[in-house]
């Protein structure tokens, strides 16, 4: 695309448009939010009774053996032991660690799987998972069925899941959920950009009080166990109708 050279020229000519994508027809954009309405239903049908859940946000390269891998696994283990499920993306990596751990435990493993190309697989420790093609849609299913997050070290998907989460629990879009992040010397230098943040007054002081920074499993599971006694009363169960086909 030729770049404008002066502030009065127009920064695109005819030809150019060709070059860039417009709005899609009426009938795509109609199939599309039916495609989403589906992948929403799908995921609500799969996760509706598997709660109280802790979804664990963290990388899919880190492989069995890594300290953050076994950091991951252990974790998943205590939360299991706790009595709460675990939810994660559901792929490899850490995902499949803090899935793994529950499995072994005995506990009660589920997952919410992305579609890529590459490097997203379902992991095989959990006794149930759906697969989601649409981001957001994924995003949306691991905070509703959740009553606290743990963030582990990964990359940019793990960064956007920490921030939204975030986000959501400062603007009270949703409860005032805990947020522990594993990880310490991983996380050292968000910690000072999180600092900075308040220092330049774009985020409040209190705002850090919404993440736990700690390495130590038990710690972290002692948390989230203390804030959801105080602040929260989980109601029984609800029971699978079985004329909607649902399952528990």
């Amino acid at each position: 695309m030729t770049a404008a050279t002066d502030e009065n020229e127009p920064l695109l000519n005819k030809e150019d448009y060709y070059f860039l994508e417009g709005p899609k027809s009426r009938q795509y954009e109609f199939i599309f939010a039916l495609e989403v309405f589906w992948e929403f239903i799908k995921g609500i049908r799969a996760l509706h009774f598997v709660g109280p859940s802790v979804t664990v946000f963290g990388s899919a390269r880190f492989r069995e053996g890594h300290k953050y891998y076994e950091l991951s696994r252990e974790l998943g283990a205590k939360i299991a032991r706790s009595g709460l499920t675990v939810m994660t993306g559901g792929g490899p990596g850490l995902m499949e660690a803090a899935n793994r751990g529950v499995f072994e435990a005995g506990g009660k493993s589920v997952g919410c799987n992305i579609k890529l190309p590459k490097e997203q697989h379902p992991n095989p420790y959990m006794q149930k998972w759906v697969e989601i093609k649409f981001f957001f849609v994924r995003k949306v299913l691991l905070v509703k069925y959740s009553y606290a997050f743990v963030v582990m070290p990964g990359g940019a998907g793990t960064m956007d899941e920490l921030f939204e989460t975030l986000t959501l629990i400062q603007t009270a879009t949703i409860h005032d959920f805990p947020i522990v992040v594993m990880g310490k010397e991983f996380y050292a230098p968000l910690t000072d950009m999180l600092n900075k943040m308040v220092a330049e007054k774009t985020i409040a002081e209190e705002d850090l009080q919404l993440l736990k920074f700690t390495d130590d499993p038990q710690e972290a599971v002692q948390h989230i166990r203390d804030y959801i006694t105080t602040n929260y009363r989980i109601t029984a169960k609800r029971k699978p109708i079985w004329w909607l086909l649902e399952k528990g």
